[in-house]
């Protein structure tokens, strides 16, 4: 189904919230199960389960919230910044937080008991087994994440889902799904191992952040507007779609940097500091126990 754009586009404001029951209600399920686990484990695991933990959970779904149910939904039809800002919260600010606050144990916990039997008997089965080790692998993680990062931002898929709801959806659960994978070899949440030595690590977000310069320069430094979607609209706040183009470049490039430096930085400060063993290997925790 197509965006009526021009009869949203006076809407568009600080008031223009929704709260789709398909964001809303897995959002809040989430919410009470982690919390019901997360009671339990703090008083059996105080020392994995400590307070930061349901606070970045929590951060995470409320980032979400915001990318998914704000005025950034509807803005991102008229402005690329603002669609830009909302992928940026998807693929890089949703993922980690909800990764620090360890959410596997808490939520599985959280559950009734015969869904939480239900849902183990599922997990132990050797097909699933074996999907969740392609899954979790850092090498699909990361071919998934840049994937769907560059394939997303083809101007015919990106024309394509600002003009169509469910394609909308479908890149958003993309953007989110691919990103989770990404984020968990490099958060490394208990109990989660990898078959990768944290070191992997740093080099893996250096190749990361490099697909997000690129892609950031593009738009940035480009003449020409490469997504026609924003020619065709309504232009709004006096910025041309040539200029909003350039400003969600930056806004890409800076803010989209960072959250790949950080972690980066983390990762190189811990390498240092890591006691090591009698062979001269880094005995570094993951970014998990901190």
């Amino acid at each position: 189904m197509s965006h009526p754009i021009a009869a949203i586009a006076p809407a568009v404001g600080l008031g223009s919230w929704s709260f789709e029951p398909a964001v809303t209600v897995p959002t809040l399920a989430a919410a009470a199960l982690y919390w019901r686990g997360y009671a339990v484990l703090s008083l059996r695991m105080p020392e994995r389960f400590g307070p930061g933990r349901p606070a970045a959970f929590l951060a995470g779904l409320a980032m979400l919230a915001l990318a998914l149910c704000s005025p950034l939904d509807p803005l991102g039809h008229f402005l690329l910044q603002a669609h830009m800002i909302q992928h940026l919260f998807l693929m890089l600010v949703v993922p980690p937080l909800l990764w620090l606050g360890a959410p596997v144990a808490p939520i599985l916990l959280g559950m009734p008991r015969p869904l939480r039997r239900a849902v183990a008997r599922g997990l132990a089965a050797r097909p699933v087994r074996r999907l969740t080790a392609v899954l979790d692998h850092p090498a699909f993680g990361w071919i998934a994440f840049i994937g769907a990062f560059w394939l997303w931002h083809l101007p015919a898929l990106y024309d394509l889902a600002l003009g169509a709801d469910a394609w909308h959806h479908v890149e958003h659960l993309c953007f989110l799904t691919t990103a989770l994978l990404f984020w968990r070899p490099v958060i490394l949440a208990w109990p989660a191992r990898s078959p990768w030595p944290r070191w992997a690590m740093i080099p893996y977000l250096v190749l990361g952040e490099l697909q997000n310069t690129a892609l950031s320069a593009i738009l940035a430094f480009s003449d020409r507007v490469i997504y026609p979607a924003y020619e065709a609209v309504p232009r709004i706040w006096g910025v041309s779609a040539l200029e909003d183009q350039s400003i969600a470049g930056a806004i890409m490039w800076v803010p989209g940097s960072l959250a790949f430096l950080l972690p980066l930085l983390w990762l190189v400060l811990t390498a240092v500091a890591a006691p090591r063993d009698a062979r001269g290997i880094s005995a570094q925790p993951a970014l998990r126990r901190r």
